[in-house]
């Protein structure tokens, strides 16, 4: 027998999980990685 509440509660976390990575601000953002392009490495 399948315990359908922790099929649905791991599946609810994942679920926030990817939904809080999504709605990050810098996920958009590529100001870090021009800058390391335009900086010499050490």
């Amino acid at each position: 027998m399948i315990d359908y509440f922790s099929l649905a509660l791991t599946h609810a976390l994942l679920a926030i999980a990817c939904w809080r990575l999504l709605q990050r601000d810098d996920l958009d953002s590529e100001q870090e990685q021009d800058a390391e392009k335009d900086g010499p490495r050490a």
